[in-house]
């Protein structure tokens, strides 16, 4: 196909040697199947983000670094060149977080360039080579759906040791590989230890996969994987190999009403934004 005119340049300065098709499209980016050589990649093309709420900007781009304060106090007044200076850090938060996870042996995949506003990065396929399918539109047997819950548990674990909440993770966001689920999208991952919403964000994340695969394997409804691993976590007790049990002992004490109301304002805010990205993943 004629290269959209984003991929032109990448195309002109010998990145792309073809784009082949587009992939998806959604409100955040789109991504065109597109040949490197002898390699088959993606090309995620990032659209301005003029459909992302503030709220949630805020929650996800907490403590983020910015090259200067300059751009600091323009990103807070919200001016024109504030707010591209607040695209470009959302955009190169996905990048950042691809090689971080990387080379802590995340299934990601695995980025190769990143020039003006276009990600290259791996094709994740299936076993016929085809582009692989997310996992919201497969079907499971029960055994399936709990070997791929304890594969994703891993790769959580993994995200949390390097440091890293992917903070939307759902079926709609991981795709299945010929060998195994492959995690994508992480423009809205955050630092775990230093964002005050990671551990919210944590708990949904899992709190997700424990809700899909449980649909095919009911029994995984009644585990607590989600606050048993921030709970190691947060007590410094957390590795990779780290046997978990889902099961997690609540502490008692008084109640904070007002933190709870909080959570729970955040959670409808938060599941209203899920429904829309729902139909456009990417």
């Amino acid at each position: 196909m004629k290269p959209p005119p984003r991929l032109q340049s990448l195309v002109e300065e010998g990145l792309i040697d073809a784009v082949i098709r587009q992939l998806m499209s959604g409100k955040e980016a789109t991504v065109y199947v597109v040949r490197c050589g002898d390699d088959m990649r993606c090309a995620k093309v990032y659209k301005e983000a003029t459909n992302r709420s503030f709220r949630q900007a805020v929650d996800y781009t907490e403590n983020r670094k910015v090259k200067n304060t300059r751009q600091a106090r323009a990103m807070a007044k919200g001016t024109r060149y504030g707010r591209q200076a607040q695209e470009a850090a959302w955009q190169s938060a996905e990048v950042d977080a691809l090689y971080r996870l990387a080379a802590a042996g995340v299934r990601v995949p695995r980025p190769h360039q990143f020039h003006d506003g276009v990600l290259l990065m791996e094709l994740v396929t299936d076993a016929e080579g085809n582009a692989a399918p997310r996992l919201n539109d497969c079907d499971f047997t029960p055994e399936e759906a709990r070997a791929h819950h304890a594969s994703l548990l891993t790769e959580v674990v993994r995200m949390l040791c390097a440091g890293v909440v992917h903070g939307d993770l759902s079926e709609f966001n991981i795709l299945l590989s010929a060998d195994g689920p492959v995690i994508i999208d992480l423009p809205q991952a955050v630092d775990a230890a230093g964002n005050n919403h990671a551990s919210r964000m944590l708990l949904r994340d899992v709190d997700n996969l424990r809700d899909f695969f449980g649909r095919s394997a009911p029994e995984l409804l009644d585990t607590d994987y989600a606050r048993e691993i921030w709970s190691l976590y947060a007590g410094g007790l957390l590795r990779t190999d780290t046997p978990l049990t889902g099961r997690y002992e609540r502490p008692t004490g008084k109640v904070d009403l007002g933190g709870v109301m909080r959570e729970i304002d955040d959670a409808r805010a938060e599941e209203a934004e899920r429904r829309l990205r729902q139909t456009t993943p990417f």
